[in-house]
């Protein structure tokens, strides 16, 4: 077997479209069941605006998820659209669901990314209490940075480019560090003189970490870094061996650790179920197939009049593809009828074509073979297409419950132990335990929840179950809360997502 062959590791596609912002990701299992999640944020100029999704990080031991920032054709830092921060809860909330479904605690992952997606993984990192930060050459300054270099950005962050918008991105990751927020991380900020970012966006910002328990600056001064877009790779090699040491959940630090989160029975089922259900190829019913009603199958046809047409239910646009390569795309009308044709005949002889239907959240569906051949070229042009009856909606997006506080099996210290989480779409969270209603808490615009019981919880494990209820009574599934609460009184616990955002 290739060495290729051996390291090449098997990723999934999805669209997590539970929060207000339908968010794009990538996963990949953890080698040998490793208990640790790396969340890998892009930097500008990916390929496909995936950070290190081109096999770089196949070594890694850990689950990888990646998360693409890409919004109205436009990178967005992961924050916001029109300076609507719901963008930003959406990938917090995907974060949340992913982690939970590998039950999984904020102490187990560790963000990573450079430049734009260094400062996303310096953001998120800090605002939702997650264990270990690493950022290569991030950038502070966002409003700044997006206004000298990146139009595009400006316009799907702030709609308009105002003084006061700029500001507010520029404020928002020097506030945050300022703010002393998860104070214990461990934090691995690389950077180098080299990068002509470094006097206005690193520099002056390296004061705010003064005080931490774990930051650590990574400064390269090497000859051999030209420009911004140097010193992560540069790194690299430096950057795996470090982001590994933390998958065995070691520090590069002094001290007692502990390593070999190894697992390799541990039941998949939760995450499998979750990037089943926000499977970027839909399959089922809920998102037919596009029906093609021309070319029928083995149809000879005119090489310079191939036209294709059909229906595409709950779709907006239709692609399509020959021998692994992107032919084209068609736009599906609102009556779900669609047709396409090339400009240029196509080569006489046996054509197979694969298309699939996507909808407005890039959802896509399972693939339609087509089967034709094309013949000697005809002088009568087509007759025009009759449009099929419209189709019927889609069947609308079921309820869904995510609890971020406290994280599965979390040892949280007591006495009192608040909950939080996501719930678009619901007005109300009821609570239970043991078949005894607990209580209930409402559902904020945003979609967050968040319930305080106001009672002391017995020190020990506890199973508790919640349930979202829509404004006309439907009701997600219910979702278990199991955690340990303990005596410890005082400070609390690391990574409490509760804790580090209420």
């Amino acid at each position: 077997m290739s060495k290729a062959a051996q390291t090449t590791r098997r990723v999934f596609s999805g669209v997590d479209s539970a929060g207000a912002v339908p968010i794009e990701y990538k996963f990949s299992h953890a080698r040998n069941g490793n208990r640790h999640l790396v969340v890998v944020f892009a930097n500008r100029y990916a390929p496909g605006e995936w950070g290190w999704a081109t096999g770089k990080l196949d070594l890694l031991r850990s689950n990888i998820l990646w998360v693409r920032d890409l919004f109205d054709g436009a990178n967005t830092y992961y924050l916001c659209k029109g300076m609507d921060f719901s963008l930003e809860q959406s990938v917090a909330g995907l974060i949340s669901r992913v982690m939970n479904a590998l039950e999984l605690s904020p102490d187990q992952v560790t963000m990573f990314g450079s430049s734009k997606g260094g400062s996303a993984a310096l953001f998120f990192g800090l605002k939702y209490g997650f264990r270990n930060i690493v950022a290569s050459v991030p950038q502070f300054q966002i409003g700044t940075r997006v206004m000298e270099g990146n139009p595009d950005a400006v316009r799907v962050m702030m709609g308009e480019a105002t003084e006061q918008n700029v500001r507010v991105l520029d404020s928002v990751l020097p506030d945050l560090v300022r703010s002393g927020a998860n104070p214990s991380a461990n934090i691995y900020l690389i950077t180098s003189p080299q990068d002509e970012q470094y006097a206005r966006q690193v520099e002056p910002f390296i004061g705010h970490f003064q005080g931490r328990e774990n930051f650590n600056f990574i400064y390269n001064d090497s000859p051999l870094i030209t420009d911004h877009g140097k010193v992560t790779l540069r790194n690299l090699p430096t950057l795996i061996g470090l982001l590994n040491l933390l998958v065995e959940g070691i520090a590069p630090r002094l001290g007692m650790v502990r390593n070999g989160y190894e697992q390799p029975e541990r039941d998949k089922s939760a995450i499998e179920a979750f990037l089943t259900q926000t499977s970027l190829v839909q399959a089922g019913d809920s998102f037919p197939r596009p029906v093609v009603l021309t070319p029928t199958p083995e149809e000879r046809v005119p090489a310079n009049l191939v036209r294709f047409a059909g229906t595409a239910v709950g779709a907006v646009r239709v692609s399509f593809w020959e021998d692994g390569k992107h032919k084209g795309s068609a736009p599906v009308a609102a009556d779900g009828t669609w047709f396409w044709e090339r400009t240029t005949p196509w080569a006489k002889g046996r054509h197979v074509v694969r298309l699939f239907a996507a909808d407005a959240n890039n959802y896509q569906t399972e693939r339609t073979e087509v089967v034709f051949t094309a013949v000697e070229h005809a002088s009568e042009p087509l007759p025009e297409y009759a449009p099929a009856p419209a189709p019927l909606p889609r069947p609308a997006q079921r309820l869904v419950l995510t609890v971020t506080a406290p994280a599965a099996h979390q040892q949280v210290p007591g006495p009192v132990v608040g909950f939080a989480g996501y719930a678009p779409g619901a007005v109300r969270v009821d609570f239970q335990e043991g078949g005894v209603g607990l209580g209930t808490c409402d559902v904020r615009s945003d979609g967050s929840w968040v319930w305080e019981p106001g009672w002391a919880w017995n020190e020990g494990d506890h199973f508790v179950e919640a349930i979202a209820v829509d404004p006309v009574g439907n009701a997600s599934p219910w979702t278990a809360v199991p955690f340990t609460a303990t005596s410890t009184y005082g400070a609390p616990a690391q990574g409490n997502y509760f804790n580090a955002r209420y």
